[in-house]
């Protein structure tokens, strides 16, 4: 069993250390420790500072899971939590893992979604979000990638790096096609609330779906280490706590604490992440207009990502490097298996990225030999 390396990250570690303005980055604006305390109750903070640091609860504490519960409209028992999605992930690729058995996912699309079920042999299937399709997530290409051998299909909105997104009436399709052939669905939506147009239901008001979320992306608390399933299969759910059983016991109770804090406060957190990616995103639109004559895009929908392209078509890595070195960091386009573009994201600058642009506006003026065939 292997993995392939982690482009995404291996770029990410050389060189986001450091670097004055970190625009690979995916996530929403950052909070320190002592601005989540500020949001608690008194007992909340005293619980945080004198809590026994034992094992927990390997389908997590009841009251994180009630605030959970409540703010996807489903029952506390339909809540399971995480070491962040990528162990849910990692839980569901492994139950998927069956001879002869296919997932069918999206690409481009974040690394782990097909690193892990081809490390577990799992035949794996892609679907394109791509310019052409002004990165629409095409319910009939989906459909036609589905056969008897078909375990699970997985769709990401908002869609990370693009920022596209499903529609409501073509999720119910999607269900519907899935349901009806025992196929799992399961919606990644790390970025949801999070939209710049018109906005979506979650996943979780299906019957049949599964969802995967985190306290990484919209709610921009990383290094917590929490997230969560919503699942209405008993059946499934008691597989999940098993796995998690094995994979990691329990949350780190510290971080089940401030998620807990986090999600009550919802409004507070979220509030923050629209308002910073809303007034980014706008600038964000004048700066590629700027620049139309030599960068392309297609305004994301959804999250704090962009996928922006050299209209060259040469591989952006060059650029990328460049922007690096004069301390802009973008995520080249081949950890995405899309070398001609770049992920940039918007928010997790936060007041510094008008900054940042202007910066990158520098980089591409000043650098036509990386920009043009």
């Amino acid at each position: 069993m292997q993995l392939k390396p982690f482009l995404l990250d291996i770029w990410l570690d050389a060189h986001e250390h450091g670097i004055e303005f970190n625009l690979a980055a995916s996530t929403g604006p950052s909070w320190t420790l002592n601005e989540i305390l500020s949001l608690a109750t008194e007992a909340q903070r005293d619980l945080f500072l004198n809590h026994k640091l034992v094992y927990g609860r390997p389908a997590g504490s009841d009251s994180l899971r009630a605030a959970i519960a409540e703010m996807q409209g489903v029952d506390i028992e339909n809540v399971q939590v995480v070491t962040g999605a990528s162990e849910a992930l990692l839980i569901l690729m492994w139950l998927a893992a069956e001879p002869g058995a296919n997932v069918i996912l999206p690409r481009p699309g974040f690394a782990t979604f097909s690193a892990l079920p081809e490390s577990l042999g799992l035949e794996t299937r892609f679907y394109s979000v791509r310019k052409e399709n002004g990165f629409a997530i095409d319910v009939e290409e989906i459909k036609k990638l589905t056969d008897q051998n078909t375990k699970l299909v997985l769709i990401n909105s908002p869609h990370n790096p693009t920022g596209a997104t499903i529609s409501d009436a073509d999720l119910d399709i999607l269900h519907e096609h899935t349901s009806s052939r025992g196929i799992q669905l399961v919606s990644d939506e790390v970025y949801h609330p999070i939209f710049h147009g018109e906005p979506t239901r979650s996943a979780a008001r299906l019957p049949h779906a599964t969802v995967i979320h985190d306290f990484s992306k919209a709610y921009p608390l990383s290094g917590i280490r929490i997230g969560w399933m919503i699942e209405h299969d008993p059946e499934r759910l008691k597989r999940y706590w098993n796995a998690r059983a094995y994979f990691s016991i329990t949350s780190n109770s510290p971080g089940d604490i401030l998620a807990e804090i986090a999600m009550r406060h919802r409004d507070i957190v979220l509030g923050k992440t629209r308002q910073i990616a809303a007034e980014n995103l706008r600038l964000l639109d004048a700066f590629m207009s700027e620049h139309r004559e030599t960068l392309g895009w297609i305004r994301p929908r959804g999250g704090m990502t962009a996928f922006p392209w050299l209209l060259s078509g040469e591989n952006s890595r060059a650029f990328c490097q460049a922007a690096a070195d004069q301390g802009i960091l973008l995520a080249p386009g081949d950890c995405f298996d899309a070398p001609s573009h770049f992920r940039l994201g918007f928010a997790a600058a936060g007041n510094k990225f008008p900054d940042a642009l202007h910066r990158l506006g520098e980089i591409v003026k000043n650098s036509p030999q990386l920009l043009s065939t």
